[in-house]
């Protein structure tokens, strides 16, 4: 694109987006709105998401396993 906004090629005028002036200003994204976990978890309500169960289990299985093996290292 050239400094006047037309195509090298076929020199058409390329019209800008109007990114801004479209969208509303209380739809912007600032940092007063922006809700990182909601993105994240992509949720449409602000519940806050729960771990799933097999990584729960997870969980308590490396519990049990490395508590097993602080018990070894005294025995």
């Amino acid at each position: 694109m050239s400094t006047d906004g037309s195509c090298p090629t076929c020199h058409r005028v390329l019209e800008s987006p109007q990114i801004a002036s479209t969208v509303p200003i209380h739809r912007q994204v600032t940092a007063e709105n922006l809700n990182l976990r909601r993105l994240a978890n992509g949720l449409a309500d602000d519940d806050d998401a729960k771990a799933p169960w097999h990584f729960k289990l997870l969980v308590v299985a490396l519990c049990v396993y490395l508590g097993w093996r602080v018990v070894q290292i005294f025995i």
